[in-house]
């Protein structure tokens, strides 16, 4: 049986290509991947992947729909425990984001089993187990398979009323956007991968990544606000043009508004960088009006970001009440008509 000191002496990031959220197939290839599919015409399929929501909506009554997603990524950080908890809170982020309570959950697991202890997928499974009972939903069982890279996440079941939810294809122009948490968790988190930060930087990262966005998101719809997406791999940037490209406007952002972690920019600054911020970039260059934006500004708007906070599009005249009930939450520019791009930078 392996003792406390020998799990933690094993690395788990150096198992992993990429860190979190940084492995997510670039939304260009996704895009391209998926356009050859034909779209779904059941009309009980209220919201499906036309509009790059975080997860799918199928009606089950007047005031029932069920709200599906499944999540899951090597890890971002060494600690199983922690490890487990965040991509368990990324996997149920996606409920959140649609504006219902998560149900069910079920482990997925790659794990290399017989080359590292036993004991760290327990400790990755205790992670993710207390994060689903912190969001009242039953953990009701999984798979698992046998990988070199170990692997982690849930598929989540949850439930809404089809009359209430949030998407992104419900932006308005007048809307003021709103971020519930920080980013530059990828920066960080690669960092730290590197061994290039402590553990007194990495701590605010690692309670922002296992931190619910139930609170976001119930305050949303009691407010009547019925457009929000989570914050994940494709960056701020990439989810945000997910919102225009649904609802048909323009996100215009203040990049000097938005909260970044400390320490990110100064990871920056050393060099550290992801693949997924390449592949966002590339996605983004035309689809942006960059403005006058500086170029850490942009590097930090394109960071795949593991279990972000909420990006809401909130109402003008609920936009104090939003702030005042969500914790961190900060206003970061607005909703305007449709115009040559996706997102203009203040």
């Amino acid at each position: 049986m392996a003792t406390a000191s020998s799990l933690a002496a094993i690395r788990l990031t150096e198992l992993a290509r990429c860190a979190g959220c940084a492995s997510k197939m670039g939304p260009g290839d996704l895009s391209q991947a998926l356009a050859p599919l034909p779209s779904q015409a059941d009309p009980r399929l209220l919201v499906g992947a036309e509009t790059f929501d975080d997860a799918g909506i199928f009606v089950v009554s007047d005031d029932l729909a069920l709200v599906q997603t499944v999540d899951f990524f090597a890890p971002i950080v060494d600690d199983p425990y922690w490890y487990g908890q965040i991509a368990a809170a990324n996997a149920l982020s996606d409920v959140y984001a649609m504006g219902g309570e998560p149900l069910t959950a079920l482990n997925i697991v790659a794990f290399p089993a017989g080359k590292i202890p036993v004991e760290v997928l327990s400790e990755i499974l205790r992670g993710g187990h207390d994060k689903v009972r912190e969001a009242g939903a039953v953990l009701v069982g999984g798979h698992t398979v046998v990988d070199d890279e170990p692997k982690y996440g849930l598929a989540v079941t949850g439930r809404a009323d089809p009359r209430r939810i949030l998407t992104n294809a419900a932006a308005r122009p007048g809307d003021v956007l709103v971020l519930t948490k920080p980013i530059g968790a990828g920066l960080l988190t690669t960092a730290a991968k590197q061994g290039r930060v402590d553990d007194a930087v990495l701590g605010p990262v690692l309670q922002g990544m296992s931190r619910l966005n139930a609170e976001a998101s119930r305050a949303a719809l009691a407010l009547g606000v019925r457009c929000a997406t989570d914050v994940t791999g494709f960056g701020v940037l990439g989810h945000a043009s997910h919102i225009a490209r649904a609802s048909n406007v323009t996100l215009r952002i203040d990049p000097s508004r938005i909260p970044v972690y400390p320490g990110a920019r100064e990871a920056l600054a050393a060099g550290v960088g992801t693949g997924g911020a390449v592949r966002n970039r590339a996605y983004l260059e035309t689809r942006v009006d960059w403005g006058a934006s500086t170029a850490e500004e942009q590097a930090l708007l394109v960071d795949p970001q593991t279990s972000g906070g909420l990006l809401a599009a909130v109402p003008s005249a609920r936009v104090a009440d939003y702030l005042s009930c969500v914790a961190g939450a900060v206003e970061i520019g607005e909703v305007v008509p449709r115009q040559g791009h996706d997102i203009a930078l203040a």
